[in-house]
C-alpha cells in the first residue's frame, strides 16, 4: 500500500486508538470527566492529523534522498521524536486553554502523553509496516505520483 491511500489508513487508525488512550490519560492527570478530556483529545487529534501529514511528507522525501534503504531502530526513533516533539509544541496551549491550567501544568500533562506517545509512535508504526509494507521511500521503489 502506497501514497495517499497508506496515509489515510494510517493516520485514521494511529489517531483512533490515540483518541482513547489521550482521553483517558488526561482524564486521570486532569481530574475531570473522560467527556471532557474526550474532547480536547478528538481537538488534539485533529491537530495531530495535520501535523503528521505535514511531518510524513518531509520525513518521507528526506528518507527517499538517503543512501541507506529501510527503517532501522535508530531511523525510527529519529521519526518518533521528531514527530512527537513537533506535536508538544502545538497542544501544550491548547491543553492550557481547555484544561483551564497553567502552560506549566499542561506541559507536564503532555510531556506524560509524549513518554506513552513516543512508545506507541515506535510500535504502532513497526506494526504498521509489517502488516501493510514499507512506503516506496523507505525500499528505494518509485514512488507514486
Amino acid at each position: 500500500m502506497q501514497g495517499l491511500k497508506r496515509r489515510v489508513v494510517y493516520i485514521t487508525l494511529y489517531e483512533g486508538i490515540a483518541i482513547v488512550a489521550a482521553s483517558a490519560g488526561l482524564s486521570l492527570m486532569s481530574g475531570q470527566g473522560m467527556g471532557h478530556s474526550g474532547v480536547v483529545a478528538a481537538l488534539a487529534s485533529v491537530i495531530a492529523v495535520l501535523w503528521n501529514l505535514g511531518f510524513n511528507a518531509l520525513f518521507e522525501r528526506w528518507e527517499s534522498r538517503q543512501a541507506v534503504r529501510g527503517r532501522s531502530v535508530r531511523r525510527r526513533i529519529a521519526h518518533a521524536i521528531g514527530f512527537e516533539g513537533g506535536l508538544v509544541a502545538f497542544l501544550v496551549p491548547v491543553f492550557a486553554w481547555w484544561l483551564n491550567v497553567s502552560l506549566w501544568e499542561a506541559l507536564m500533562m503532555d510531556l506524560g502523553l509524549v513518554v506513552f506517545f513516543l512508545v506507541y509512535t515506535f510500535v504502532f508504526n513497526w506494526a504498521f509496516d509489517m502488516v501493510f509494507g514499507l512506503p516506496a521511500a523507505a525500499t528505494g521503489e518509485a514512488q507514486p505520483a
